[in-house]
């Protein structure tokens, strides 16, 4: 079984919010990340889009590309629209030797919007549900013949957030739409990560580890923050620190025959969370809990 520990670099510096972390330098990240243990990562807005520069910035480390998150307008989209913008990012992975695509569809996304709460993100209905999924079976029947799994992150301030959600997705879309399991955008939605394996064990393709505050998270929900807020509020932290049981979940994982990445993603502000420290702290205690778990 084939289960290998990878980082994304939104530890050192957020992606949807570049200030923080904005000026430490992507080769302090990757350096940082290889010395604790991690064999791979993710892409960031810090790395290039070109398959042969992105491998040299990561071949100095020995560090493999986990895969990368590509941003769908599906829901607003036809199939024909989103193709040329899907393909370009499906061949950057693919020719960097990934087997896994993390895909989230963002049409009218406020994730990365610092004023609107999350009680306003967007929402699917009755009659906009099935046409999404449609399209996107076709999407991700496309995907495969091209060697690569779609697996989709549920994500606060998106279409698809609630556990609910994530449900209606999996019963509504074929078994070629894999899914992204982030244990902690599940846990600050109200959901238990460990139900969830163990209800889509069998679509779970990729793994997306961070902890939870669980104070902060329930206080950031009844003050309706804005997502960015929440993550600078602390809502989130590395595996270890928070209250998610990743050592049951492991074992779950283990138990139903889980090949792939385990990705440590926990987005903090870095002048609060030192990042060296926490992801030294979040690679030991992975590198514990699946050898405590059996892989």
């Amino acid at each position: 079984m084939d289960v290998r520990m990878g980082i994304n670099p939104i530890a050192w510096s957020n992606d949807d919010l570049p200030v923080v972390g904005g000026e430490i330098p992507l080769e302090q990240c990757l350096r940082e990340g290889k010395e604790a243990g991690f064999e791979g990562f993710e892409l960031g807005w810090k790395f290039s889009r070109e398959p042969e520069a992105l491998k040299k910035q990561l071949a100095p480390f020995n560090l493999d590309l986990v895969s990368g998150w590509y941003s769908s307008n599906l829901a607003e989209r036809s199939v024909e629209e989103e193709l040329p913008h899907f393909k370009k990012h499906l061949n950057l992975l693919k020719s960097m030797g990934c087997r896994v695509i993390v895909f989230a569809d963002t049409t009218g996304t406020i994730h990365g919007d610092p004023k609107t709460p999350l009680s306003q993100r967007p929402k699917l209905n009755e009659k906009s549900w099935g046409p999404f999924c449609e399209k996107l079976n076709e999407l991700a029947s496309f995907s495969l013949s091209q060697g690569m799994q779609i697996a989709y992150h549920h994500h606060t301030g998106t279409l698809i957030q609630d556990p609910e959600e994530v449900d209606q997705l999996m019963d509504r879309c074929s078994n070629d739409v894999g899914l992204l399991l982030d244990t902690g955008h599940y846990t600050f939605m109200g959901g238990d990560p460990l139900e969830a394996v163990r209800k889509y064990s069998n679509r779970i393709y990729h793994m997306h580890c961070k902890d939870v505050r669980l104070e902060v998270a329930e206080d950031c929900l009844n003050k309706d923050m804005t997502f960015l807020k929440s993550v600078l509020r602390g809502v989130f932290t590395v595996p270890g620190d928070g209250c998610v049981p990743f050592l049951d979940i492991f074992k779950e994982l283990k138990k139903r025959n889980y090949s792939g990445w385990i990705v440590v993603e926990a987005e903090q502000d870095h002048t609060v969370a030192p990042p060296r420290f926490y992801i030294n702290k979040a690679g030991n205690f992975i590198k514990q809990t699946l050898k405590e778990a059996g892989f």
